[in-house]
């Protein structure tokens, strides 16, 4: 029986769980950096990053800006308000997390990925448009259409915030800045890089047509079919599956 160790630690101001086989948590590792979802924090994915330490991975789990031991006293409506600076927060600390990762000698060659759920899986898909050093990834219940997304979830919040004006300039400056990050629009940054996703039928937050769309594009631009892989789950909701946890760490062993 393996032993997993857990360690707490504090990376460039970015609380992070550093999960790795006992014996060798200081020693080179295949990585995957795991984030979590809006409202959530890095504790409440650690059974996933124990059934991939049990593969002989290293998880790094971080806590995403106002969230976990970064949380501040705003409200549930202010927070979704800061959705996006969220996502793009989420980008630099993985980059921060990577350099730190490298300047340790942690990582086994390039054997680095990313993944997530939900905010985490949206991050992951915005990761392959900018970061060529992840070499895998895995979305789950996540969408890589940001532009398409944004668009839906400011008119959803326009709907529960009635009274709450969002300025023009600033809905314009947030889909001027996520363009950039949008996968749909990017797709050329896949480079084969093998790709996981996860999605339930039923999703009633973040669509699943986006992500299952995307993937029927995406598979187009695969010279190796094998390197992207899908899985739809009927009669699911927003909510990660034991099934897809396993086929995540399946997908891992096979392709990093």
């Amino acid at each position: 029986m393996s032993t997993i160790i857990i360690n707490r630690e504090k990376w460039l101001g970015i609380p992070i769980l550093n999960v790795a086989e006992h014996g060798e948590i200081d020693n080179p590792l295949p990585t995957i950096i795991f984030l979590h979802g809006i409202t959530s924090a890095k504790e409440q994915n650690l059974p996933i990053a124990y059934l991939l330490a049990e593969k002989g991975y290293r998880v790094i789990l971080p806590d995403a800006m106002l969230h976990g031991e970064r949380e501040e006293n705003i409200s549930p409506v202010a927070l979704r308000m800061r959705f996006f600076e969220i996502i793009r927060q989420n980008l630099d600390d993985v980059e921060s997390i990577y350099e730190v990762l490298a300047a340790k000698q942690l990582i086994q060659g390039d054997r680095l990925a990313i993944a997530g759920t939900s905010m985490g899986g949206i991050t992951t898909a915005a990761a392959l448009t900018q970061f060529s050093w992840v070499k895998s990834a895995g979305v789950l219940m996540g969408t890589p259409k940001l532009t398409e997304f944004a668009t839906m979830a400011i008119e959803e919040m326009k709907k529960q915030a009635p009274d709450m004006e969002i300025p023009e300039h600033q809905i314009q400056a947030i889909m001027d800045d996520i363009e950039e990050i949008d996968l749909s629009q990017r797709i050329e940054t896949l480079f084969d890089r093998p790709l996981f996703f996860w999605h339930g039928e039923q999703d009633e937050v973040v669509p699943f047509d986006h992500s299952y769309s995307f993937y029927e594009v995406a598979t187009k631009h695969y010279t190796d079919p094998e390197n992207i892989h899908y899985i739809r789950e009927a009669n699911r909701g927003h909510k990660v599956s034991m099934m897809a946890i396993k086929e995540l760490v399946k997908w891992f062993e096979n392709h990093l």
